[in-house]
């Protein structure tokens, strides 16, 4: 990708987070583990069972229902739903999250470049932050200025729209970097030029 070519014209980018700046499997295999450990110490069964269990079906693509589906393969009584679910939102992971080498030399260019860098990230707001403050940003951080769409509650081509308004640009001076087809079409819906993040570094 001939990033000059890329960037050409443009005063800001705007990243999903999940799978565009980093690998989410990173934060979620991280969870499984903790909750696993978790289980061990208070209930007693085996943990690297249950972890071996939970990445099985997340690596199948089978993470509908993991709860349920280990709390049966397990035993496990449904009253760890709750920690199970505030792991996700809140859980200190042993490990620093670290973003795509691809996609840290591409913010370290924007910077560079003086180009502003936005994060505009849908799911559970709460979640979303704990995945960003254990993100090893290299110094970027102090960069990144950031959109909860849950907690704002409003569409994605929303917030670019004022992303776009609050800076006094037009369509075509920002570039929008996703990986999946939501994040596309609503790009295309105001007219935003749109990239898959693989494009970047492949």
């Amino acid at each position: 990708m001939n990033l000059p070519q890329l960037l050409q014209d443009k005063k800001l980018v705007i990243f999903e987070l999940d799978n565009v700046l980093y690998p989410e499997k990173d934060y979620l295999l991280q969870v499984y583990y903790l909750f696993a450990q978790f289980i061990e110490y208070t209930e007693q069964i085996n943990a690297q069972e249950i972890l071996d269990f939970m990445r099985v079906e997340f690596e199948s693509g089978a993470t509908s229902q993991l709860f349920e589906k280990t709390a049966e393969k397990f035993s496990i009584d449904v009253k760890y739903k709750h920690n199970f679910d505030l792991l996700h939102q809140t859980a200190r992971l042993p490990l620093k999250l670290l973003l795509f080498q691809g996609m840290l030399e591409f913010l370290q260019s924007l910077v560079v470049d003086r180009i502003k860098i936005y994060l505009v990230t849908a799911g559970d707001p709460e979640q979303q932050l704990n995945k960003i403050r254990q993100i090893e940003w290299n110094g970027l951080g102090e960069y990144l200025t950031v959109y909860f769409a849950d907690e704002l509650n409003l569409q994605k081509s929303e917030i670019f729209l004022k992303i776009l308004s609050d800076n006094n640009l037009a369509p075509q001076e920002a570039l929008v970097v996703g990986v999946n087809n939501f994040d596309k079409a609503q790009s295309t819906l105001i007219n935003l030029p749109y990239i898959v993040s693989l494009e970047i570094y492949r």
